[in-house]
């Protein structure tokens, strides 16, 4: 009983945790939102019933939540969002004149990464 208690506990903070970070991705450009209220949303689902419903009816965090439940699907602005701060992030570790080694490694996670988000459909498929 205690371990069932502690994982929904651990989905629970999870959940908290990634829906605070698409919080802040709706104010600072460089954070995507959509991920982590994704991510949010299934940890609640997990967790709390009350938390995973409430995201998916509101207006500004469910519809992304619905279309990638229903779909697998991501809103072209939130794909958009994602490569600009992928690049951006890039590019701040080229200013930062990080190790050569660093530089590839992340350039092979942001195109792994990137490839995989901009293959996604943008919406329900016709």
């Amino acid at each position: 009983m205690q371990l069932k208690i502690l994982r929904r506990s651990a989905w629970f903070a999870g959940g908290v945790l990634a829906l605070a970070l698409g919080v802040v991705g709706v104010f600072l450009p460089l954070l995507p939102t959509t991920p982590f209220v994704i991510l949010a949303a299934a940890c609640f689902a997990q967790s709390s019933p009350r938390l995973h419903d409430w995201l998916l009816r509101h207006p500004l965090f469910g519809p992304a939540i619905r279309d990638w439940r229903n779909h697998r699907a991501i809103p072209p602005r939130a794909k958009t969002a994602a490569v600009i701060a992928m690049v951006a992030a890039f590019g701040l570790s080229l200013w930062m004149q990080l190790p050569g080694w660093v530089l590839l490694a992340q350039g092979a996670v942001l195109l792994t990464a990137g490839g995989w988000i901009v293959t996604r459909p943008s919406g329900p498929r016709a």
